[in-house]
């Protein structure tokens, strides 16, 4: 049922950004809010130029008029502006359900697509949508194969071949810790061979969740090398390309039963909303810097020089670090 304009109640877009956040906060990472805050910010400033000050008054040509006026931005590429438009999204189809907009407007923003090429140096999986699949998982199949590798890759930031050279003697539930080997001679390696062996700490949660998942969903397997790997199908160890392909399904929205707008809906086809292995990596890296926890230490948890975590992992907006230096700026 859509809310007729005589019926909304008038609310000006700053106080909307506000009451956005609370509501975003409740179920959001702080890092994850900050992200709504500053992608948001640009509509707000908008607003302020075209002298709108009730969102009552917002149509689908004023959306499209925002959307000409962030890609006028030269300096503005086609993923940000994805990401921001589709934050967009989420934020007048809120607004919708507080009568504050018509509740179809949000079906209104035009998302930009962006091509895989495009997309494979930048895409990263938000905090956000992480948390939201692994709750989805949590709840629909906790301890499942599924949750078990997301849950693995989002918290380690490991890449897709160290989970899949883990052992089940390499996780030490005692002290929440795996440890990570190159055995190059035994079928598994890491990227850095030698030098990306390390252990690597777990949360507690993470800890129970591999205890159940060995207790119930492990399969009792060894490999060709009679090794007991930790991710399994029945037949061994579980082959890298057969995570990545279960990363694209578990991370579509339509797994979850939400809308995928560009979803072709076909069974082999791979739903464009769906993210990479590493993205997941990507994404799991942000959100430790995010966080504001050390360069140092995310360096050395996830395997990855300064230099190169500076170059390809670190996606945080440049409002987002001046915002975090202002911070520590404001300690002194």
């Amino acid at each position: 049922m859509s809310t007729d304009k005589d019926d909304l109640e008038p609310l000006d877009p700053k106080t909307a950004q506000e009451l956005f956040l609370d509501h975003k906060a409740t179920g959001c990472t702080e890092s994850t809010v900050r992200n709504h805050r500053y992608r948001t910010n640009h509509f707000i400033e908008w607003c302020e130029e075209e002298g709108i000050d009730n969102l009552n008054d917002l149509s689908g040509r004023d959306i499209q008029q925002f959307r000409l006026w962030r890609k006028g931005d030269g300096e503005l590429n086609k993923l940000t502006l994805r990401m921001q438009m589709s934050t967009l999204r989420v934020f007048l189809k809120w607004a919708g359900s507080i009568e504050a907009v018509p509740q179809d407007l949000y079906n209104k923003v035009m998302v930009p697509r962006v091509s895989p090429a495009e997309r494979r140096n930048d895409e990263t999986l938000d905090a956000d949508d992480a948390q939201k699949i692994l709750q989805y998982l949590s709840k629909y199949e906790y301890a499942s194969i599924e949750h078990t590798l997301l849950a693995l890759l989002w918290e380690t930031g490991m890449r897709i071949g160290a989970v899949n050279s883990l052992d089940l003697q390499d996780v030490d539930f005692d002290e929440e810790r795996i440890q990570l080997v190159h055995r190059q001679s035994e079928g598994t390696t890491l990227k850095n061979g030698k030098g990306g062996e390390r252990l690597v700490a777990m949360t507690p949660a993470l800890t129970e969740l591999l205890r159940e998942h060995v207790d119930a969903n492990r399969h009792d397997v060894t490999d060709d090398y009679g090794r007991e790997p930790l991710i399994t199908t029945r037949h061994g160890r579980m082959a890298r390309s057969t995570m990545r392909r279960m990363i694209n399904r578990i991370t579509a929205p339509c797994y979850r039963n939400e809308s995928c707008p560009d979803c072709e809906e076909e069974v082999n086809a791979k739903c464009p909303e769906a993210v990479s292995p590493h993205a997941i990596r990507r994404g799991s890296i942000t959100h430790f810097l995010s966080e504001d926890v050390p360069v140092e230490i995310v360096s050395d948890r996830m395997n990855v020089s300064r230099r190169i975590l500076g170059e390809h992992y670190d996606k945080r907006s440049e409002e987002v670090k001046l915002e975090q230096r202002r911070g520590y700026l404001d300690n002194i």
